[in-house]
């Protein structure tokens, strides 16, 4: 298994399960999100103030393979790393089943390309680049 730069433990709630019993595939969008804003929050980026100084950043594409449903009360560890290609973060995010043994089961793999937009224009983000030089080799 790859290292990663972060994870998040949750637990799959009853109303995000489908008739199948299983996780709606949308739902899995909220975990990967939540666990990217997260992230942000533990490298002290801030999306209010962000946008207060005119910097938005916006998901610009998301790609997600399903692996191995995920169903109520299942325990789960989201988890990814960051590269950067031209002025776009890319997000590499796994979700992963904590089986009953405690071992990790692939549940979902996604890449998430997010930009900046800044005043209104795609652009170039310094503070990101700040930042995440840490993550990024």
């Amino acid at each position: 298994m790859k290292n990663y730069i972060f994870e998040l433990r949750m637990k799959v709630r009853d109303y995000e399960c489908d008739l199948q019993g299983i996780v709606n595939n949308a739902n899995y969008q909220h975990y990967i999100e939540h666990t990217r804003h997260e992230f942000l929050t533990s490298s002290g980026i801030s999306f209010a103030h962000l946008h207060d100084e005119g910097i938005d950043p916006v998901v610009a594409r998301i790609t997600m393979a399903f692996k191995v449903p995920l169903r109520s009360g299942d325990e789960f560890l989201s988890k990814l790393n960051l590269r950067k290609d031209g002025i776009k973060y890319v997000f590499e995010q796994d979700v992963f089943k904590i089986e009953d043994d405690g071992n990790l089961r692939l549940s979902l793999r996604a890449e998430v390309e997010t930009v900046a937009v800044i005043n209104g224009r795609l652009s170039h983000c310094e503070i990101f680049d700040k930042v995440f030089a840490l993550y990024i080799g």
